[in-house]
């Protein structure tokens, strides 16, 4: 059984709404669209990744708290054009909007919370789920962290397809910890490789991204 991450400011969504208030002003001001999280590296493995995985590019795809919109402009880029972002955190979505409308006006943005909104507001379900760091985020809430955890799984479940791909990438958990986080509800499809470093013997990443599967 795996132990609950300590608690963290970047587990509530006041932290979110003033780092967003914040990357909103710069980009009015300074055009600078934000940080992308875990870096563009870390980013465009997954999305080199999923334009091989045999995905169409009209397949519904959803990215969970999607920030400033980078996946999902990267994944435009590359020709996918049925694309949602979500996040609970209006001033994300706000920047997302305005970072992605000029060049890829097609992309799709909503408000939505991941833990208390309804998946059928999202509408038909969707052929692929992305999430980088919005599971993190959930893992470090001061309030029912497992709880939210486990709603997380119920969620991302029904909203996929049955068959569709649910990838993820965290820097809390490890590979092993997120497949039996999610082994219950999918079923594992791969490891998207990381790169690693080796301290004291022993051989980590930085990151873990994991591709599962809807049972």
């Amino acid at each position: 059984m795996d132990e609950e991450l300590d608690p963290s400011e970047l587990g509530t969504q006041t932290y979110w709404k003033q780092a967003y208030t914040k990357e909103l002003t710069n980009f009015n001001e300074h055009g600078d669209p934000g940080d992308v999280w875990f870096g563009e590296d870390s980013a465009m493995r997954v999305i080199r990744w999923v334009c091989s995985c045999g995905v169409g590019v009209d397949d519904r795809i959803i990215d969970l708290g999607c920030g400033n919109g980078y996946t999902l402009s990267e994944l435009a880029r590359e020709g996918f054009t049925n694309l949602l972002g979500v996040d609970y955190c209006t001033e994300a979505i706000e920047l997302a909007e305005k970072v992605s409308k000029s060049e890829f006006p097609f992309i799709s943005f909503k408000v939505f919370d991941i833990i208390n909104d309804n998946v059928e507001n999202l509408g038909p379900k969707f052929s692929l789920v992305h999430d980088k760091g919005t599971y993190d985020a959930i893992s470090l809430s001061p309030q029912c962290a497992k709880e939210n955890r486990l709603k997380y799984a119920d969620q991302v479940s029904a909203m996929l397809k049955d068959n569709g791909l649910f990838v993820i990438t965290s820097c809390n958990w490890t590979e092993a910890e997120l497949i039996r986080h999610f082994s219950e509800k999918m079923k594992l499809k791969c490891v998207i490789p990381t790169p690693q470093f080796k301290f004291g013997g022993k051989v980590g990443s930085v990151v873990s991204s994991v591709v599962f599967v809807k049972k």
